[in-house]
């Protein structure tokens, strides 16, 4: 039996989640912040015996953000099973409480947790009348966390987490529309408490490793401990009956010790100095108390470890974090092989960030190895090396916008011969693509190595601080990953920058030409039909879909870079491509050149006669805050001003201003009022034009007030 989906309404992060598992090895994935660790805590809820049942009570905190008032509104938590065993007692439990009957067996289950208004409050709010906006208005200022209850059910029939069946069963709040029905069919039937699911599964949860040295002193949270308590009603009476004596023999002669005796003495008469016959204690005494049952002694071993130094053992605190977090997690692990030998008919293995301070290589080999027969296994990470090694059919990213959390699910839709070519694609370094806000696919290193460097040097910010992956796909083409980016599967936007390699110099035949002259027409007229048919290719492919867009060099990104004004940025490159004076006075007059195609003809053999990888490097040693960035690259940066918050927006503005500042013109007045513009969009009370408007005005040749122009 493993878990097939979970889905969670209105639970802190998550308005609405639908979450897809399958048997064996499942990730999710997610940036900080996005809800991991809640929807862990929402199956915790279901099927963790060890969470304390005042854990079920939930609160108003618990309920989305989003919600304009919580009040009235139901949590919903619901997971469903498939493959149930065909054991006859475990047949019995779901067809009592869980089960779908689809034949003669249940073969998939469902259990919910429903955080709901008590019946008199469904009672009050299915008595209004339609459209009586005051009268919920009255039944909600009243309603309290009281006045809510936790219910388990299963055996529901419905698809908890469609819209239009939460108005059904909970209400239309808008319309004020709600059900008389106290117990509707869509919920499934409630289960007594005696009956809980989390009493029959083996499920063990690994919590976030960030202070391990902490949990192995904690009594309650010590995974040694733990193992130590199960293994101790085993021994033999035979065996702890002669080591309990001689405790108990060793707690004798302590206390006799003539030095402890002294001390009790000592001890005795001080409180009768002090506190005088009437008030001092009629007796005194100072023992040792090494426990003597052996389930005890067994429970005060300690675990050392030889980590470095040959020969010495050191205890948990004494070793590295990776260390400590590494003997921590193989403990809850050998903790699950324990409970899934002894208990249950379906094992749950649950890991929240195994990767913190977790050598690279240990946690690709520990998570390629983390595969036990008949358990499902669900980890949270933000490693792209065990995110390499997962199954992206076996994948959930959770991304948040705003206060919204969204689960995707990468995979859906697309054929086994899809899921394998960009299973093999997402290597230790392209899987960040997953991870990101926003992705930029290119095919070039000059691209790859050249726009992160104008980002920073233009912008002020990095690319990862806008929330960008810039994925170079070199051969792999962009259908091939781009493919990821869709309505069904994740729902971000993913810009393709490409060269459209249109022709720069003439391409019409003459009988003058030489045979390079023919040559060099045949190439570009080549590059001219090939990027047109690209062209024309990938407009299809991202045709109607609203997560792709396609950004186009006019030429080449070589060409254009060049053409968007950058010749003092290229001009220092000449001496390092060039060695003698003839070359390079040739070349200064090319790039000094107007013609396009005297100038693109010389960045192109510049780059050819370096490598294209290598010659970006040369450029971004010159990349200035007035180096151009080309506009389709901004563009694919920045699509709309939502691309980035106010906050960032003001960042690159301060940085921009600054920039200006420091050149030392004579701008006091237009950077103070500038500044105040900053300000007042910052605070909400100018918006995007109003700062575009002003940036103009004022500084109308700084190279961003060029771009801000035409966004």
């Amino acid at each position: 039996m493993h878990i097939s989906k979970l889905q969670i309404v209105n639970y802190r992060n998550f308005k609405r989640a639908n979450v897809v598992f399958n048997k064996g090895v499942n990730t999710i994935i997610g940036e900080n912040g996005s809800g991991k660790t809640n929807l862990f805590r929402a199956i915790r809820l279901l099927l963790d015996d060890n969470l304390l049942r005042m854990a079920y009570k939930l609160d108003d905190q618990d309920f989305h953000r989003g919600l304009d008032d919580w009040r009235g509104h139901w949590i919903i938590i619901s997971l469903e099973f498939d493959e149930v065993s065909k054991d006859e007692a475990i047949q019995a439990l779901f067809l009592h409480s869980t089960g779908v009957i689809e034949a003669d067996t249940v073969e998939r289950a469902t259990y919910n947790l429903i955080f709901r208004p008590k019946v008199a409050v469904r009672t009050k709010l299915g008595q209004l009348e339609a459209g009586d906006k005051e009268g919920l208005a009255l039944i909600r200022k009243d309603i309290t966390i009281a006045d809510y209850e936790s219910v388990f059910s299963g055996r529901s029939p419905a698809d908890l987490c469609d819209p239009s069946i939460y108005r059904k069963i909970v209400g239309d709040f808008d319309t004020v529309e709600f059900p008389d029905e106290l117990k509707p069919p869509e919920i499934g039937i409630e289960i007594r408490s005696m009956l809980s699911l989390a009493k029959e599964v083996s499920f063990t949860f690994v919590q976030a490793l960030r202070d391990v040295v902490s949990d192995f002193q904690n009594q309650r949270t010590n995974p040694l401990l733990t193992l130590l308590k199960r293994k101790s009603g085993e021994i033999d009476p035979a065996t702890s009956g002669p080591i309990s004596k001689m405790v108990s023999e060793l707690n004798d002669t302590i206390g006799d010790l003539d030095e402890v005796k002294t001390i009790r003495s000592e001890i005795s008469e001080t409180i009768l100095h002090a506190a005088g016959e009437t008030y001092s204690p009629r007796s005194l005494a100072i023992k040792s108390e090494l426990p003597e049952e052996a389930e005890h002694l067994f429970q005060s071993l300690k675990l050392f470890v030889g980590e470095a130094e040959e020969g010495y053992q050191g205890a948990i605190h004494e070793l590295s974090l990776g260390g400590a977090n590494l003997i921590y997690l193989s403990l809850k692990l050998l903790e699950f092989k324990y409970r899934k030998q002894n208990e249950s008919f379906a094992s749950f293995l649950v890991i929240e960030e195994p990767e913190a301070h977790i050598h690279t290589h240990i946690q690709k080999t520990l998570f390629d190895r983390l595969n036990f027969a008949e358990t499902q296994i669900i980890y949270s990470t933000h490693s792209t090396q065990i995110s390499e090694i997962s199954n992206i059919a076996n994948i959930n990213i959770i991304a948040r916008d705003g206060g919204v959390c969204e689960v995707f699910q990468p995979a859906v839709g697309l054929n086994p011969n899809q899921i394998g070519n960009v299973q093999r694609y997402l290597d230790a370094i392209r899987s960040n693509l997953l991870f990101a806000k926003r992705v930029i696919l290119v095919e070039g290193d000059a691209e790859e190595i050249l726009i992160p460097i104008l980002v920073k040097q233009v912008l002020g910010l990095s690319l990862d601080e806008l929330g960008i992956s810039l994925i170079n796909i070199r051969s792999t083409g962009f259908e091939n990953v781009a493919i990821l980016f869709h309505d069904l599967r994740i729902r971000k936007h993913c810009a393709i920058i490409t060269d459209h390699d249109l022709a720069f110099i003439s391409t019409a035949p003459d009988d003058g030409d030489s045979k390079r002259v023919i040559k060099a027409k045949e190439k570009a007229i080549a590059s001219q039909k090939a990027g047109e048919e690209r062209k024309l290719r990938l407009e299809h492919f991202c045709q109607n879909n609203r997560w792709l867009s396609l950004h186009l060099a006019y030429n080449t990104f070589e060409v254009d870079f060049m053409k968007a004004g950058n010749g003092d940025t290229v001009k220092p490159v000449i001496k390092d491509v060039y060695v003698r004076p003839t070359e390079i006075a040739k070349a200064e007059a090319d790039i000094a050149s107007s013609d396009i195609a005297q100038f693109g003809t010389r960045m192109l053999k510049m780059a050819d006669k370096v490598g294209k990888g290598w010659f970006a490097i040369l450029l971004g040693k010159w990349v200035t805050p007035d180096t151009a960035i080309p506009g389709y690259i901004l563009r694919a940066l920045l699509p709309n001003p939502s691309s980035l918050s106010r906050a960032a927006w003001a960042n690159v503005l301060d940085y921009r201003l600054e920039h200006i500042e420091q050149v030392g013109l004579n701008w006091e007045d237009d950077l103070e009022h500038m500044r105040q513009v900053v300000d007042g969009f910052v605070s909400k009370k100018l918006n995007f034009d109003d700062l575009r408007a002003a940036m103009c005005a004022h500084f109308p040749t700084d190279r961003f007030s060029e771009f801000l122009v035409n966004f």
